[in-house]
């Protein structure tokens, strides 16, 4: 897929799944993607951080033909040679990774560059390194997803990236069906979410539901 559309899928989705297999009811990380594709899903992040990278790279090679087949955006989390590997869409890094004008350099233009952050300063130094092409913003809700997660930083650090940063960005953290028409009230239209999808037992309904809060 070509960087000018997976970037229009971004834009023009709401629904941000992350993959968790253990948080997926006993089903791989395959089979889940298959159903997120299935039922709408236009972005999918492949995020796993205790496996081995031979198990890492089968599964990232299935997923790529799935997305691909399926015209969905497909972004790997932190691991940049898997995302070459597989002939990816898009990386998506922390702040702890390599600096996000190295990871450039590495993965070219032709690949989306995602960067998690936490504060105003975070978002700033994105918006001005001209090679980020979007943001997390979050965690916005405590959440349990990841095990060395920062404090949430609520509804503060969401409005300033909303009235102040001009970078696409997706909100993350403990969002569930509860909370995210709240979000999308304040200015918020890309969401990722985790348990929400993944952990649902019909992941089909889970997201019918989802973008019908978004619509109420």
């Amino acid at each position: 897929m070509q960087k000018k559309a997976a970037m229009h899928n971004f834009l023009t989705t709401d629904l941000y799944a992350i993959t968790s297999e253990e948080h997926s009811l006993g089903r791989n990380n395959v089979e889940v993607a298959r159903q997120l594709v299935e039922a709408g899903i236009k972005v999918l992040q492949y995020r796993e951080k205790d496996k081995k990278a031979r198990q890492m790279y089968q599964e990232c090679l299935a997923i790529r033909d799935l997305t691909r087949q399926a015209g969905v955006t497909f972004i790997v989390n932190d691991h940049i040679d898997l995302a070459l590997l597989v002939e990816a869409d898009g990386i998506h890094i922390g702040q702890d990774d390599l600096p996000v004008q190295a990871v450039r350099r590495l993965i070219g233009n032709d690949l989306l560059l995602g960067l998690s952050t936490h504060k105003p300063q975070e978002a700033e130094a994105a918006a001005e390194s001209g090679v980020v092409d979007y943001i997390g913003v979050g965690p916005i809700f405590s959440t349990a997803t990841k095990k060395d997660v920062c404090a949430p930083v609520g509804f503060e650090y969401l409005r300033y990236v909303v009235e102040k940063i001009s970078l696409p960005f997706v909100a993350i953290g403990g969002i569930k069906e509860h909370n995210i028409a709240e979000l999308k009230q304040l200015g918020v239209s890309q969401f990722a979410l985790i348990t929400e999808l993944v952990g649902a037992a019909d992941i089909k309904q889970a997201v019918q539901r989802l973008r019908q809060k978004l619509k109420e």
